[in-house]
């Protein structure tokens, strides 16, 4: 009998990145590939690892190969199926960055799927032409293989109304413009780990940092999301590699009518401003971390409190705290990131564990610290496995963590 196995796959502008879980016993999914082709239009370039690390592939293509997410699907997938020879990808899961109103939860993509999906474009128009590209690439050339939409603002669809309202004329609400939130995957993730992991926080109030290029806050009441950093785009919140986060729109008005025009704008906001903006160096945190330059140092101690204040709102939200979990690539990977925000946090009752936390954690606040902070990291790859095995067999069962 052939392998099986789910196929995820999370499409951008530059690059498109893909993960295979072969499907094992009682509805089990172990990793077996994760990889990308990114570069694409400028260098692309094909690199894939196995289960455990090792590199498998990093081939190198001219530039007339892959000018799309559909070119990098093709060669991608030429490779895959060269991998698994024989096996049976049995259904593709896709990261869809906006799912608007309408959808709470992932869905086998139909036509009408695919036509909404389409609408919501102007939403997310960074992201959802390509996330549809892969889509339709997909169901041209396999057309009886099932696909699910995973999409990336579902778990927040059971925030209270009035979190998600803009005080603007309710015909705006209606026709769309309210707040949606992001990063749902990591952050419904992360909620599910947590039981897991530190299940004495599992049904108590948690504030979750993802932490990274992108970058947001997740309020969870007993692992549902009650309220999030990210309004009715990416843009909003806290500060980002290349995003500002919140900016008063009076900001945006004055541009405007100073003669910048709608894509200048848009430019601005989602490619020259948060740390890259700020520092006038990098959107790297590294490489920040690392400066001496004195704006470089202004951009972190403005992530910083930013990240700290918007904490506080949170709990504010919660009434109160009982952990606080840090996720994603600096989340992850900068234990003075997490050091600066936890003693910004002291007041809430945040006590930091030094060495703990150097280390990575997973616990990373002291012992009788009245709110327990944790490093957790983030796996939405697996979230989409899951939920795409589960709508396609009717039987999938989530992996303990």
């Amino acid at each position: 009998m052939s392998t099986k196995f789910i196929l995820v796959i999370n499409a951008g502008s530059s690059s498109l990145k893909f993960s295979l879980f072969s499907l094992g016993a009682a509805g089990a999914l172990d990793p077996v590939v994760r990889g990308q082709v990114d570069g694409i239009g400028t260098r692309p370039r094909l690199t894939a690892q196995d289960g455990a690390g090792s590199k498998l592939v990093a081939r190198d293509f001219a530039v007339g190969e892959v000018r799309e997410a559909r070119d990098a699907l093709r060669l991608a997938g030429a490779w895959l199926r060269e991998y698994i020879d024989g096996g049976e990808v049995i259904a593709v899961g896709h990261r869809v960055v906006h799912g608007g109103a309408d959808y709470a939860q992932p869905v086998l993509v139909d036509a009408e799927v695919d036509a909404r999906i389409e609408q919501l474009i102007p939403l997310a128009p960074l992201h959802q032409p390509h996330n549809l590209a892969a889509i339709r690439a997909v169901r041209e050339w396999q057309p009886q293989t099932p696909q699910v939409a995973c999409f990336d603002t579902a778990f927040h669809r059971k925030h209270p109304q009035f979190a998600d309202l803009f005080a603007l004329p309710w015909k705006y609400y209606e026709a769309g413009v309210r707040r949606y939130g992001f990063h749902g995957l990591s952050y419904e993730y992360i909620a599910e780990a947590l039981a897991q992991l530190a299940p004495e926080i599992a049904h108590g109030r948690v504030v979750v940092a993802h932490l990274g290029s992108g970058a947001s806050l997740c309020a969870l009441d007993a692992g549902r999301s009650m309220d999030s950093t990210m309004g009715f785009s990416a843009l909003d919140g806290i500060p980002m590699g290349t995003r500002p986060g919140s900016v008063d729109p009076g900001v945006l008005l004055y541009l405007v009518q100073r003669g910048m025009t709608a894509g200048e704008l848009e430019h601005l906001l989602y490619k020259e401003s948060g740390l890259l903006g700020l520092s006038g160096i990098s959107n790297d945190m590294r490489i920040l971390l690392e400066s001496t330059e004195p704006r470089a140092k202004l951009a972190v101690d403005y992530f910083v409190y930013r990240v700290a204040r918007d904490i506080g709102a949170l709990a504010a939200v919660l009434g109160g705290l009982d952990g606080l979990v840090f996720t994603a690539g600096i989340g992850e990977n900068s234990p003075e990131i997490r050091a600066r925000i936890m003693r910004a946090c002291g007041w809430l009752g945040v006590v930091p564990d030094a060495e703990a936390n150097l280390h990575g954690g997973p616990c990373i606040s002291a012992v009788g610290s009245e709110v327990s902070a944790w490093v957790v990291p983030t796996n939405e790859e697996l979230m989409i496995a899951r939920h795409t095995l589960a709508l396609v067999t009717g039987r999938g069962e989530k992996n303990d963590i």
